[in-house]
This record gives structure tokens, C-alpha cells and sequence, in this order.
């Protein structure tokens, strides 16, 4: 497909999410022009005070229910490429319905509506996630890539519902949604778009969204402010993208012809473990002592089970991860800053 440049106008889905945001930033940056939906109206007061000096180079329109049919036939009528970036994120739930029908559902009716409403559409953005790729029940040190499928969680929730693993459901909500999305463009040769999917791991990194509190934070940055404020197992660990390397990588899939057609995973080059972020704290996070110490150097020591490859996001989208340290930083500086 022809590469989208930024002249163009996109969709972007969801965008008062935490990583939506920044990836709606991220086309601003790059002069696009951006259209993007909210549930509400009053959703989209923040991101309109936030992005003011793009004018209006920033439209919102509002689509109540993700599952609804036809939820985006008006809003992608007139855009040349969309990141759909919606999707539920979080694991309180008993009926893995309440997450599996809004992912898939979701991302299928973006693409119908692309089909059938999206004259100018030349590439749809799907961010998915490592949670479609890994194998929660690996028990030796895994590198995942590209070829790989979670089809364990997808078959515990089916034998188990209710019952299964509330991480379960939310695997099996993102890789039904990705295979879904494959699927539809696999029965629709005659799309004149492409797909390309993003997968990354947990999203760490500064939010943009003005959070007033640490109980407002999303779930991945929840999880880091808990684990770095709580007694904790601090050598536990895992793969991790700063939120600002995730929105780039939108950006660069949309842009990059060779991102047709693939599956990209979008992971910083070494995994985490608290003990580490702990241990590259800005000094004046430290003088705080709001954050553990434990015992620094030994999350060196942990055996990494989930490890993933990045060299496809690397050789496609050209990308250069911000380090543990900068994450850190840019992170706690703000919370900082904010009196937590």
C-alpha cells in the first residue's frame, strides 16, 4: 500500500486513553491532522485544552459503544489511515465476555466501517498486545517473536469461563480481537487498506492526560507505582514499552509501507524487574523515601522467563527504545511533581 504522509488526516480510537493520548500527540507532532473518538463528550474536555495550540487540527467526535454496529461508519469517512487503539484493560472481571465482546467487536466493526465508509483509508492500525503472543504457562526462560499465538488462554477461558484466570481473559480477549482482525482482512481481498498490528507488553512511562491522583492512574501505571511503593517482590519482572516509544511506532506503521501486512513487536531491548527500576530512581526520588530500597544489584539475579524480540520493530519501523532509566525519570519525576 501507498505510504501515508503527514498531510493526511487519521483516526485514532480511544484517544483519552493513556497510550492513545500520546499517540494522538504523536501525529499532531508530525503535522497530521487527527480526528478521534470518545465515549463522551465530556471525555474529550482535557484532550481539547491539552492539544489547543494544534487548533483545529484536532477534531473529536463521539462513539458511545465500541460494540454497536456501524459504532464508526461517520468516523472514518474522509481519514486516510487509522490507529485503533480501544479496547477494555483491565482484569476485575468475572465474565470474560466483559472483555473479549468489546475487543473483538470493536475491532472488527473499525474494519467494516473501513470497508464500507472509508474511501480514503489506506492503512488501519490495530495496537493488540504481547498478551496475544506469550504463553502464560511457560516454565523456562522463552523467547517469544512474531510467530508466536497465546491459543492457551483462548482454551483455558473456553473450558473454564467464569473460572479462568482473570489474566487468562484478558489474553484471550487480545488475541481473539488480533486473530479476528486477520481473519476479516484475509475474507475481504478486495480492501483497498492494509493491516498492520502493533504488540507490545505493559506500557510504562509519563502520562499526558493530567491524572490527579495515584487511584486514577491506568492499570499498567498502577501497577508500577504499587510496585515501587509497596512491599513487593521486587526481583519479579517482565518485558516492558515506554508509552512514548509505543505512540511513535503508530506513527512510523502507518508511514512505513513494509508495516503492511505484519505483526510488529514493540518492546524495549531488556525486560524489568522492580529491583531494577529501584535502582536507576533519580536521586531526588530517592531523597523522597517514598520508594523501597530492597536490595540493590539483585534483580541481575532473576531468571527472565517471558523475553521477547524486537528486531522486527527495529528493521521496519527504525525504532530506538528509551532506556529503564529514562522511563524511570520522566515517570517518577512527574509524580513527583504532582505531590505523590
Amino acid at each position: 500500500m501507498p505510504t501515508i504522509s503527514a498531510s493526511a488526516k487519521v483516526l485514532v480510537s480511544g484517544a483519552n486513553g493513556f497510550l492513545a493520548t500520546w499517540v494522538v500527540r504523536s501525529f499532531l507532532e508530525q503535522g497530521y491532522t487527527v480526528r478521534g473518538t470518545i465515549r463522551s463528550a465530556s471525555k474529550g474536555a482535557n484532550l481539547k485544552e491539552l492539544f489547543k495550540s494544534y487548533g483545529d487540527k484536532l477534531e473529536l467526535v463521539v462513539v458511545p459503544d465500541i460494540t454497536a454496529e456501524g459504532a464508526f461508519d461517520e468516523a472514518v469517512k474522509g481519514v486516510d489511515g487509522i490507529a485503533h487503539t480501544a479496547s477494555p484493560f483491565y482484569f476485575n472481571v468475572t465474565e470474560p465476555s466483559e472483555l473479549i465482546e468489546p475487543a473483538v467487536k470493536g475491532t472488527v466493526g473499525m474494519l467494516q466501517s473501513a470497508l464500507k465508509y472509508g474511501s480514503n483509508v489506506r492503512r488501519v492500525v490495530v495496537t493488540s498486545s504481547c498478551a496475544s503472543i506469550i504463553d502464560l504457562t511457560h516454565t523456562k526462560p522463552t523467547v517469544f517473536t512474531e510467530e508466536h499465538w497465546n491459543d492457551g488462554a483462548v482454551q483455558e477461558v473456553e473450558a473454564k469461563g467464569v473460572d479462568a484466570n482473570n489474566g487468562a481473559k484478558y489474553c484471550a480477549s487480545k488475541t481473539l480481537a488480533e486473530r479476528a482482525a486477520w481473519k476479516f482482512m484475509k475474507d475481504h481481498p478486495e480492501a483497498k487498506f492494509d493491516l498492520s498490528v502493533l504488540n507490545p507488553p505493559t506500557v510504562f512511562g509519563p502520562d499526558i492526560q493530567g491524572v490527579k491522583s495515584p487511584a486514577d492512574l491506568n492499570t499498567s501505571l498502577q501497577l508500577m507505582y504499587n510496585g515501587l511503593t509497596n512491599p513487593a517482590a521486587l526481583v519479579d519482572g517482565a518485558p516492558y514499552v515506554d508509552v512514548r516509544d509505543i505512540a511513535l511506532a503508530h506513527v512510523r506503521a502507518l508511514e512505513r509501507e513494509a508495516a503492511g501486512g505484519e505483526r510488529i513487536i514493540v518492546c524495549a531491548d531488556k525486560n524489568y524487574t522492580w529491583q531494577d527500576i529501584i535502582d536507576v530512581l533519580p536521586p531526588a526520588a530517592v531523597a523522597s523515601g517514598k520508594y523501597q530500597k530492597g536490595n540493590p544489584g539483585t534483580g541481575k539475579d532473576f531468571v527472565q522467563l517471558t523475553l521477547h524480540d524486537n528486531a522486527k520493530s527495529v528493521r521496519i519501523l527504525g525504532m530506538k527504545y528509551h532506556t529503564l532509566a529514562e522511563m524511570t525519570a520522566a515517570t517518577v519525576e512527574q509524580w513527583g511533581g504532582r505531590g505523590w
